[in-house]
């Protein structure tokens, strides 16, 4: 921390830019430096100082993996409640720019929830310590939720105390298939609406089953024009009924299939191709505009339906999956980038997704974050004055405007 500290003062004296690195897994280029500025990683600030199981916490680096906090965790029966899908190469700082989600954050929530208290140096070279060490407390203003989600652009955090939950004792992946989108959906709704909450909930359209199926054959049957995979988390005795009223919320006149993975095997199998999509997706058009959109679950439908019109009127191929239990929705506008006319529309293509999710009440990002890839569209969804105190509050942890510029607010 006092290396950071001396870092960033001497970019402040000198009125020089500075960006702060965890791994740069970050898909809307909040990391990437502009103009001459000066990149700091933490990637080798990644100790684990602190797992505690009576406290259930960890305090650890913001240079650590993802994945060394959930092995650590578990070690004791925990787990940290954000799973982004590379967290074996994601670092929790990163997490913590982004407030990164994952398929867990459908019952855990994101990484706002999950985060006690941080350390972090502001754009002048002051060192900051925010939160605590309890799962309750109300005393001052909560600088460390509003840390989560600024993409650098308020301090750079230099370690972390993690709220860890427990580890469900059994866990089972279940697969739910549809010969229409509607009655996905509606399924969506029915497993969001009743007591027993999935670990995850995970929706692919009919070209995402493709890719998948294409990655690997896992027996989708014909005619499947949705899917949905699930997670029941529970202990031993109670997984049964867990998995039975998942059942039940999912089935309705067109549910194809209802599968539960036999095996563990099964279950990294069925798991493997839903991760695999994203990269997939590049076997369909060499280009892809990746957004993780965010509606009420009750809208989901609306969504899926308004999205299918704009890439008809477009002739845009869009393809759609992502974390329906929390409406977020990743939307793939898939083109050729060599084709100008055919770019330019992808992004009018854009503009209306944008407008019909900000019509449907939601927010255009859930997990991935703003960076410079959504900036010209952060007004559209905030009004002036929210961003004019949202500047002045940059203004004050961060006077000469040195940290990660160009980034979040328009």
């Amino acid at each position: 921390a006092l290396e950071v500290q001396k870092t960033v003062k001497a970019c402040f004296d000198f009125s020089v830019p500075l960006v702060a690195r965890g791994r740069g897994t970050n898909t809307t280029g909040a990391a990437i430096p502009l103009n001459n500025a000066v990149v700091l990683s933490v990637e080798r600030m990644n100790q684990i100082y602190q797992t505690s199981k009576a406290d259930r916490l960890c305090r650890c680096d913001s240079g650590t993996l993802n994945g060394d906090v959930q092995r650590a965790a578990t070690e004791h029966a925990l787990m940290w409640g954000p799973d982004p899908t590379i967290a074996d190469y994601s670092t929790i700082g990163g997490n913590i720019a982004c407030n990164a989600g994952g398929p867990r954050a459908v019952r855990y929530g994101t990484t706002r929830d999950n985060v006690l208290g941080l350390e972090f140096v502001t754009g002048y070279g002051e060192l900051i310590k925010t939160g605590v060490t309890t799962t309750k407390g109300v005393v001052g203003y909560d600088l460390t939720r509003l840390m989560c989600g600024s993409e650098g652009t308020l301090g750079v955090v230099t370690q972390a105390t993690l709220k860890l939950i427990p580890k469900p004792s059994a866990v089972a992946t279940l697969r739910a298939c549809f010969r229409d989108i509607e009655s996905a959906t509606a399924a969506v709704a029915a497993v969001m609406a009743q007591p027993e909450q999935p670990g995850a909930l995970e929706f692919m359209d009919s070209d995402a089953i493709q890719l998948a199926q294409n990655f690997l054959d896992t027996g989708v049957p014909d005619g499947s024009a949705a899917l949905l995979m699930l997670e029941a988390h529970a202990n031993s005795d109670s997984l049964p009924s867990a998995i039975s009223a998942l059942q039940k919320a999912v089935s309705n006149p067109g549910l194809l299939e209802f599968r539960v993975a036999e095996t563990a095997e099964d279950a990294t199998n069925l798991w493997a191709c839903r991760k695999a999509l994203s990269p997939a997706l590049r076997t369909l058009a060499p280009k892809k505009i990746n957004e993780d959109v965010v509606v009420p679950v009750s809208r989901v439908p609306e969504l899926i339906r308004g999205l299918g019109e704009i890439g008809a009127r477009h002739k845009i191929r869009i393809v759609t999956f992502g974390h329906a239990g929390n409406g977020n929705i990743h939307v793939n506008l898939l083109g050729n980038p060599t084709d100008a006319k055919e770019l330019a529309v992808m992004h009018t293509c854009l503009d209306e997704v944008f407008r019909l999710v900000l019509d449907l009440e939601g927010t255009i990002s859930g997990e991935h974050g703003v960076g410079i890839a959504k900036r010209p569209y952060v007004a559209w969804e905030i009004a002036e004055n929210a961003l004019t105190l949202m500047r002045q509050m940059k203004n004050v942890f961060d006077p000469k405007g040195i940290l990660n510029p160009g980034k979040t607010l328009p």
